[in-house]
Order: structure tokens, then C-alpha cells, then sequence
């Protein structure tokens, strides 16, 4: 799971997020949350996650991402895609 900070909402960062995340072959999810921040949970190949980490530590144009805290598990909840959440 990935917390993204800084200026990453409402500069399109969440559909940026699906867009590699999908391109990587990855399954989970992307959302805001009510701080300000956007949630990122992915599985799948390892340094595909890895990949994704960098490119959230970068974000679109639009956006100035000013830190990503990670966090790893073990077990696979099993999504089946990646999604959008509300």
C-alpha cells in the first residue's frame, strides 16, 4: 500500500495511477482521501510495484508530490483489476 502527499488532487493523478498501474499488469485500487492525500493498494509482480512506487514519487505534470510512505504485506487479497474507488 502507498500514501501519496502534496498537491494530488484534482490534477489527475488517480487516473494517472490506473493507467500505469494497468500498463504493469497490477490489480487494486486508487482513492482520495478526506486529507488530501490519494491511497494506493496494488499487487502483483514485485518489481512491477516497484515501478509504480517510482512513478508515484513523480505523479503527472500537474501534480508536486511531496512524499510517498509505503507500506508492504505478504498476502494477495485478490483483485481482479485495478479500480477507481470513492
Amino acid at each position: 500500500m502507498a500514501r501519496v502527499s502534496g498537491i494530488v488532487q484534482g490534477v489527475g493523478f488517480r487516473y494517472f495511477v490506473i493507467r500505469k498501474a494497468t500498463a504493469y499488469g497490477l490489480r487494486g485500487y486508487v482513492r482520495n482521501c478526506f486529507d488530501g492525500d490519494v491511497e494506493v493498494e496494488a499487487e502483483g509482480d514485485k518489481l512491477m510495484l516497484e515501478q509504480l512506487i517510482e512513478d508515484l514519487g513523480r505523479g503527472p505534470i500537474c501534480a508536486k508530490v511531496k512524499n510517498v510512505e509505503t507500506e508492504w504485506f505478504d498476502d494477495e487479497k485478490g483483485y481482479r483489476t485495478f479500480t477507481l474507488e470513492t
